[in-house]
């Protein structure tokens, strides 16, 4: 028994720095347990993410581990010994000229975290940000691609989710509600006109039966009467070419049924 103390006992080190075989040992069980912790945690708080999704917090608990990991080894070296007050010193000056720097890459790794947890926007959605629109490809824990109707890659800084109003098209389903606006001439059969613009829209085949379209009377205008026409796409990225469409079948229509567009008119007198 006392010779397995003194082996405990017995102090193993290198320059200068001395420490127990029992506080070595401590330590290895220590890091040992930390690392099956921040592997418990891991699962733990990802367990109701999809594969994907937990595969991007990796680099967060990466980081994270390698930052534990460091502290333990400061405590280990500080407990045999080693003086890391000089290290420590430049350490924290180097840590603040970084986290100046980098402060804005961390506002995008904070926010790409709140959209990977609680699911503000999944891959597919069609979101708009500081007026721009785009389809989501992709979500990173600093940046989300989108790509816009025009098929241009939208790059978005995570961080950008905190300062602007977020607008998610696609949050409850794909589809999308829509409208088409026009005036028509004082005089005009609201019944038939109804009855035309309803039958457009629904033969367009980007647009649903079910919700079915309907014309909106919005007001009296000045020199018009002034409608929208309401009605639900399959796809909301297609949105301003569905409207186009639907303007100029709308044109045609109302062309072949007499039907006046009015626009405003400004009679001039002149004196002789």
């Amino acid at each position: 028994m006392e010779k397995i103390k003194s082996i405990f006992q017995y102090n193993i080190g290198f320059s200068g720095a001395e420490m127990s075989v029992a506080s070595f040992l401590v330590w290895i069980f220590v890091f040992i347990a930390l690392i099956f912790t921040t592997r418990f945690l891991r699962k733990l708080l990802t367990r109701k993410l999809s594969e994907d999704r937990r595969n991007k917090f990796k680099p967060i608990f990466a980081f994270f581990n390698y930052s534990l990991y460091t502290v333990v080894v400061l405590l280990v070296l500080q407990n045999a010994g080693v003086n890391l007050n000089a290290l420590l010193a430049a350490s924290a000056a180097l840590l603040v000229g970084i986290g100046f720097a980098l402060q804005t890459f961390f506002q995008d790794i904070i926010s790409g975290v709140f959209i990977l947890i609680d699911q503000t926007v999944h891959v597919g959605d069609i979101i708009e940000l500081d007026n721009k629109v785009g389809r989501v490809e992709n979500i990173t824990l600093r940046t989300t691609r989108a790509v816009t109707p025009d098929n241009k890659v939208l790059i978005i800084p995570n961080h950008m989710y905190l300062t602007n109003t977020l607008f998610n098209w696609t949050e409850n389903e794909k589809q999308t509600r829509e409208s088409v606006s026009l005036g028509v001439a004082y005089g005009t059969d609201l019944d038939n006109l109804k009855a035309l613009l309803v039958k457009v829209a629904l033969g367009h085949s980007e647009i649903v039966k079910s919700p079915a379209p309907f014309l909106l009377f919005k007001n009296f205008g000045d020199s018009s009467l002034d409608f929208e026409l309401v009605f639900t796409l399959k796809d909301g990225f297609k949105t301003e070419l569905v409207k186009s469409d639907i303007r100029f079948v709308i044109d045609k229509t109302l062309r072949e049924n007499n039907i006046e567009i009015p626009f405003p008119q400004r009679v001039i007198h002149t004196s002789s």
